[in-house]
């Protein structure tokens, strides 16, 4: 004979029309918790956005050009399983935007006034570069460079530029290549910078008087004529050697040719895993002297702006070529030398 459970809490009543009726017990309990589990449930999802918002910098290099503007590199840790990453940028005047992730994939992005909002698709680590002119401004001969920084950043000042006001002490400085590079802490910085003249000074003609004029003039008349049978006698010279050393100007050309064809082979031996497409873009600055705009680069191979800085960039990761700013444009030089890959 199986024992039938019945719910302790649950009494169920049979009139004599044959309704039946259940009366549940606890039912105050039942009403103060609810409000509570619900009240649990909604500061799980609030807190939720703030948890995975959560980023940290770990690099922050700034490069200042002479024109004015101003190139930021930063490398963000963030939370894999955040689908977005919205970063706040140093200003709204932006231009060339690239974030990538930590496997080398250029990731979307959406710039809105001074915020990016980039897809992470998974990368626990971000590296964004782009160009702006908000950080500069310049009254008479002296520039003023001024940030707010949120974390310790390096900061290359221009080529030939002498600073002579800067409102916090640099941890570090050093001379690199030309150029003065600084060590700064976070906060509020401002640097003010000229830029030093190389001219060389300027002196006064010296005077002459009337005798020197007179001695000068007759010296002139009797001198002209030698003169002019010593420059007929140097182009008879030099046609000879122009038509002498001909032979060996086409033989340098052949040679040089021969260098740079044994370079570009070095280069993608080295880089066995370069694209097709990436390799001509090589073979074409070194057929232009070993370097080029980016806007020559768009228009030689009818790429919009953000597929060719994707692949300059590309380039530069791999360290064949490096970039700098040539005006208000990007200059893409081939290095000198490219080490073999660890």
């Amino acid at each position: 004979m199986n024992p039938e459970i019945v719910p302790i809490h649950r009494k169920k009543y049979l009139r004599e029309d044959g309704m039946l009726f259940v009366r549940t017990e606890g039912i105050l309990e039942t009403m103060v918790k609810a409000p509570l589990l619900i009240t649990g449930l909604i500061v799980v999802a609030l807190t939720m956005p703030l948890q995975t918002s959560f980023s940290s910098t770990r690099m922050l290099d700034l490069t200042l050009y002479s024109d004015g503007s101003a190139h930021i590199s930063a490398q963000i840790d963030v939370d894999p399983l955040e689908p977005d990453l919205d970063v706040n940028l140093f200003g709204s005047a932006i231009d060339n935007f690239v974030a990538v992730g930590e496997n080398g994939f250029l990731l979307s992005s959406e710039i809105i006034s001074d915020s990016a909002t980039i897809d992470t698709f998974g990368s626990s680590s971000i590296t964004i570069d782009y160009d702006i002119h908000d950080l500069i401004s310049k009254e008479g001969r002296v520039w003023t460079f001024s940030i707010d920084s949120p974390t310790d950043y390096s900061l290359l000042m221009p080529p030939n530029t002498i600073i002579v006001g800067i409102s916090a002490l640099p941890t570090n400085m050093i001379i690199q290549n030309d150029q003065t590079k600084l060590e700064l802490e976070s906060g509020l910085s401002e640097i003010n910078y000229i830029f030093g003249t190389t001219n060389p000074p300027t002196t006064n003609p010296p005077t002459t008087n009337p005798e020197q004029l007179f001695e000068n003039s007759t010296f002139a008349m009797i001198g002209a004529p030698i003169a002019a049978a010593a420059a007929v006698a140097i182009i008879l010279i030099k046609r000879k050697q122009t038509k002498s050393s001909s032979t060996l100007k086409t033989e340098t050309i052949q040679t040089k040719t021969k260098i740079d064809t044994n370079y570009l082979e070095t280069i993608f031996s080295l880089r066995p895993e370069m694209r097709e497409d990436d390799k001509e873009i090589v073979k074409f600055i070194s057929e232009n002297g070993g370097q080029v705009l980016e806007s020559d680069l768009r228009k030689k191979f009818l790429q919009p702006r953000t597929t060719m800085w994707r692949a300059v960039k590309r380039l530069e990761r791999q360290g064949v070529i490096e970039i700098s700013k040539k005006d208000l444009q990007n200059l893409v030089k081939l290095k000198k030398e490219v080490e073999a890959e660890e």
